[in-house]
């Protein structure tokens, strides 16, 4: 045990906890396992894209203009770029979907916040070597990952806003859980590095037991943009609240230092009950796996040099609760893509019209089609500019004549306060799976 407010846990001691000896089922999902074992087979998903091609840029021909300015408003080259947008990165969230099964299935409050905590640090496990950025999308792009038999879920996001640049997503699982956000992307270049602020809260409910969790994400810094080898960190804390029973964990992801003797993208943890008494403690790194270990006892030892209160906490065991998985064979030559990431671009039928996967530059870009790509990415960009200077132009008309012009509105998601960050949202609002189900897509912009 260290004298730090973390208890020290020793590796060689880990095992793997099997979830289903400390779970139950409620009944609408134990019919549903019944179900599930008649399920079709898995269709194929690919397991590759085309190498990345070996093109070198002067990036600070291109980065000594933009210093102190907002990220989304440079015109960037592909270049710089990887074969995804921001709604698939943003899908990429649920990767490790399998934790808020488990975490369905949990009878305790306390441990199933632990797999909630885990899922919420295992999203940025892709982004240890992901430092290309994604594609911004263009306002009414959507995205959907339908995997609603493969993996009992459906993923729907679509571009809300373009300045500043917003995406809301909605996930349905036939597990029991419905986890939605919006996410708006607040960037500042800072001449060596670049700090990328996720703003906006996520929420995640579970249909049994109905609690309710808000947490919100922290800061990636991207180091090394003029000179150097370019790597990611993530730092600053994050505190997921369950609504319903009061419980509390706080994360804090340990900014890298080149003095400290911790190991590097080190991520502690605790979850607290209403009563703030520690139930577990949590403690790993956010690229690699985290574990949790059951507090039994807890005592006060002395003062700290700071002169606080220091507290030892006894635990049993640690367990495993994530564990990262291998990427894929070549993943150096394929922008470091995960299994999951492989396929994400991977064409489908009967999608929306403003679908991420059809978006012509992006495609161009997989293919190693580079200067046709940027030659894409400009007219897509500047169809879009036309489209906006038309919409303002609408509106100074509208005032002029003292009559009512109305604003964007996204298709599948409508702005509304949330009950319990009393900030405003986009939530989705329902219908997009439906005007698939007939291909209906009339409402949809022609933004491609």
């Amino acid at each position: 045990r260290t004298g730090s407010n973390i208890s020290g846990t020793s590796s060689d001691q880990t095992e793997t906890w099997n979830l289903e000896d400390h779970a139950f089922d409620c009944q609408h999902q134990a019919s549903f396992s019944a179900a599930s074992r008649a399920v079709k087979p898995n269709r194929k998903r690919r397991a590759q894209i085309p190498d990345k091609p070996n093109y070198s840029l002067n990036l600070w021909s291109i980065m000594k203009n933009c210093i102190g300015k907002e990220l989304s408003k440079i015109p960037m080259p592909v270049n710089f770029n990887e074969p995804l947008s921001m709604l698939q990165r943003l899908t990429e969230d649920l990767e490790y979907h399998k934790l808020l099964d488990k975490a369905a299935r949990c009878d305790s409050p306390t441990e199933q916040m632990c797999y909630v905590a885990a899922f919420s640090v295992s999203s940025y496990s892709t982004t240890t070597h992901r430092t290309a950025k994604p594609f911004n999308p263009l306002l009414g792009e959507t995205f959907e990952l339908d995997r609603l038999e493969e993996s009992g879920f459906r993923s729907l996001c679509e571009q809300v806003s373009h300045h500043p640049p917003a995406a809301a997503h909605h996930v349905y699982s036939k597990h029991g859980w419905t986890l939605w956000q919006e996410i708006t992307i607040a960037s500042k270049f800072r001449g060596k590095y670049l700090s990328i602020m996720p703003l906006g809260a996520i929420h995640l409910r579970f249909k049994c037991g109905g609690n309710h969790y808000i947490w919100r994400k922290v800061t990636s810094t991207v180091h090394n943009i003029i000179v150097g080898k370019l790597w990611i960190d993530q730092s600053g804390e994050i505190e997921i609240i369950n609504n319903k029973t009061k419980d509390k964990c706080q994360l804090k992801f340990s900014p890298y230092s080149y003095f400290s003797r911790d190991c590097a993208r080190k991520v502690t943890g605790m979850v607290t009950d209403s009563e703030s008494k520690a139930s577990y403690i949590l403690s790993g790194t956010w690229d690699e796996k985290m574990e949790f270990a059951k507090v039994v006892e807890s005592s006060q030892d002395g003062t700290s040099c700071e002169g606080k209160q220091k507290t030892v906490y006894q635990t049993l065991p640690p367990k495993v609760l994530w564990m990262k998985y291998p990427l894929p064979d070549n993943a150096e030559n394929m922008y470091y893509f995960s299994d999951l990431a492989l396929t994400l671009n991977e064409m489908e039928r009967g999608t929306a019209p403003t679908d991420s996967r059809l978006r012509p530059d992006q495609r161009l870009m997989e293919n190693g089609d580079w200067e046709e790509a940027n030659v894409e990415k400009q007219r897509l960009e500047e169809k879009q500019r036309a489209v906006r200077r038309l919409r303002e132009a609408e509106a100074v008309t509208a005032e002029e004549e003292d009559r009512e012009h109305e604003p964007y509105e996204p298709v599948w998601f409508e702005k509304k306060e949330d009950p319990f960050t009393g900030e405003e949202m986009y939530v989705y609002k329902g219908g997009y799976w439906e005007c698939k189900e007939t291909q209906d897509w009339k409402t949809c912009p022609d933004i491609f």
